[in-house]
């Protein structure tokens, strides 16, 4: 098991690791938003990408997806979890509170959302998007953190990077989502075709503008709850290593999902595009 950790806003680093070694890895999809940070813990191998790069300096719409998940599968990383920032679409989903995801929505439109294309067809399963098992660790591992955590919710991902006006605040609540953010799609996409097992812990900083009592979002506020929430996060991730040690056939099939997804028969398929994805796609290729 290689555990790769992707960091959310205000968690660009892992500063307990053993031996730790920031690493360039790039790969045919372009350069990944930083170099990775490999390192040991508890017996574990960990690697670690800053989603915005260490100093925050790529916007949402801006980030190489394809190039972070290709890295990571490089650098060896057979499960990933995924933090994130977001915004409460619930009464009871508080400032400071860690929501284990289970579903999204996507209502990105400006960003590239698969390794295949043109010469090399491929369609996965999106129906459970988010790994039970990692979920079933990550929740564990809050409440040992003792970090306010909710199991299961929805995750609606804008494009950004503009906060949301409020009709769309209210519409998204009427569709019953939990959680509002504008980064973990593509990723999760990405990560099922490239056959990690995924998930994510959403950290809530705000209301976004739809409570009545809250006002509207502003970075000061974000940024106030985000670095609380960032030290339990870095918690969260120590105690769920001890229960990813080892990495089994997933019993969920996140490791084969890309059975029977490839469409394009063998004698059609682009060479280039073949060559492409042999990190992503190399175990049915």
């Amino acid at each position: 098991m290689t555990l790769g950790i992707i960091g959310g806003s205000g968690l660009y680093d892992i500063d307990w690791l053993s031996h730790p070694q920031w690493e360039s890895i790039v790969g045919p999809f372009g350069k990944p938003s930083d170099q990775l940070l490999t390192g040991e813990f508890d017996g574990a191998r960990l690697v670690f990408l800053p989603r915005h790069g260490r100093g925050h300096r790529i916007p949402p719409s801006e980030v190489n997806f394809r190039a972070n998940i290709d890295a990571l599968k490089r650098a060896g990383a057979t499960d990933v979890i995924a933090f994130s920032a977001v915004g409460s679409l619930r009464e009871d989903l508080t400032p400071g509170t860690f929501v284990v995801v289970d579903q999204f929505i996507d209502r990105t439109f400006a960003r590239t959302k698969s390794f295949f294309g043109t010469g090399m067809v491929a369609h996965v399963s999106m129906a459970q998007p988010v790994c039970p098992r990692l979920g079933d660790v990550l929740e564990a591992a809050a409440r040992e953190a003792r970090a306010p955590c909710v199991r299961g919710g929805t995750y609606l991902v804008m494009e950004g990077p503009q906060f949301s006006t409020r009709a769309e605040s209210e519409l998204y609540r009427q569709w019953g989502c939990a959680v509002i953010g504008m980064t973990n799609l593509p990723e999760a996409k990405l990560a099922r075709e490239a056959e990690l097992c995924y998930a994510t812990v959403a950290m809530v900083t705000d209301f976004d503008c739809w409570h009545p009592e809250h006002g509207h979002v502003t970075v000061d506020q974000v940024v106030e709850v985000m670095v609380k929430n960032v030290v339990a996060a870095r918690e969260v991730v120590r105690r769920a290593v001890p229960s990813l040690r080892e990495h089994p056939a997933c019993p969920h099939g996140c490791d084969r999902a890309l059975d029977g997804a490839i469409m394009t028969a063998p004698e059609a398929r682009d060479p280039t595009m073949v060559s492409h994805l042999q990190a992503v796609a190399g175990r049915v290729l």
